[in-house]
């Protein structure tokens, strides 16, 4: 698997129109992107920007810029809890005369009057990830209920059909995130033996979820296996595990990706998690704002997918590079 960082240099090597902007850098000014040589400008606003999972996403926007000959800017707020900071991106991109926009809204009726206007004017939306609500011309993302459905059917598999589960969710507002734990609890629901013994929440926040899992087992000491629904509930929950001497005696199942996450995966410490493509969520994301500008059919739910991975097949060709640091 050819490194993140590397496959971004390669990137920006291919395409000089691949431009960039961070939750705290530059962004492009509004001469530069209102018309550059000719291209159309397409924003990318994501959730957050510091993790792993959104610069996987940003490598596959860049890969669709390059591929589809546009300008794109890829941005988010530091944290996935940043509203304000969010709305105040997506109204820069839009006085900039876009072509089209790809986000994913924190809150999306914190941005619907802004981007009813904008797409009434004939904007043309794509959200990916959580989406923006009822908003937008067509959705991208995994279908986060089918992937808590597959990480149920998994933590059954191994628990042999029976047990407690504690769930650590990362977020009780975010569609996608809704939608993981609700198709795990539904499908937990479905084995006779089997019980979701509480649901908690910890903003994706490392200590929170460490903390959220050991107040937990206070309170439900039989507690088999923690499903924890992306990756900073993951190890935040292996961390606070491990904190209290209890890896290898209750089951971790996490969600996403991450070198702390892997590392756990590989060893056995945490059984094994769902990953996403990012990758390809990025790059079908723009690839459907041009397909829209261009007047091509688009289907209203672009799935990207998510797939089971664990000690025994992270290093296979289709899983590998789903799996990011």
């Amino acid at each position: 698997m050819k490194k993140v960082a590397l496959l971004a240099l390669a990137l920006a090597l291919v395409s000089p129109f691949v431009l960039f902007a961070s939750g705290g850098g530059e962004s492009v000014g509004e001469s530069e992107t209102a018309n550059l040589e000719g291209k159309m400008y397409i924003p990318v606003i994501a959730l957050g920007f510091q993790h792993q999972f959104w610069q996987a996403v940003k490598l596959g926007a860049e890969r669709a810029a390059a591929d589809y000959d546009v300008v794109i800017t890829f941005e988010g707020p530091e944290a996935e809890t940043m509203i304000d900071k969010q709305v105040d991106m997506m109204k820069t991109a839009l006085g900039k005369n876009p072509a089209g926009l790809a986000m994913a809204a924190i809150d999306p009726e914190a941005i619907r009057i802004d981007l009813e206007t904008a797409m009434a004017n004939g904007l043309k939306v794509v959200g990916f990830d959580a989406g923006v609500g009822d908003m937008g011309n067509t959705h991208c993302s995994t279908d986060n209920y089918a992937a808590g459905v597959l990480a149920a059917e998994n933590a059954a598999r191994l628990l042999g059909e029976k047990g407690k589960v504690g769930v650590v969710g990362h977020s009780q507002t975010m569609v996608d995130a809704v939608k993981r734990v609700d198709g795990f609890v539904d499908t937990i629901a479905k084995y006779p033996k089997m019980e979701v013994v509480d649901i908690q929440y910890g903003d994706g926040d490392h200590l929170k979820s460490a903390d959220i899992a050991k107040s937990m087992l206070i309170a439900f000491p039989d507690i088999d296996c923690f499903y924890a629904s992306n990756e900073g509930a993951a190890v935040g929950t292996y961390n606070g595990l491990k904190e209290i001497g209890k890896i290898g005696e209750v089951m971790i199942i996490g969600f996403d990706s991450s070198k702390a996450l892997k590392d756990a995966v590989r060893s056995g410490e945490i059984a094994g998690a769902i990953t996403q493509d990012p990758i390809g969520m990025g790059y079908k994301s723009v690839e459907a704002v041009v397909k829209l500008i261009n007047g091509e059919d688009v289907p209203e739910i672009i799935d990207t997918g998510a797939y089971w991975y664990d000690s025994s097949n992270m290093d296979e060709d289709h899983i590998a590079p789903l799996l990011y640091d």
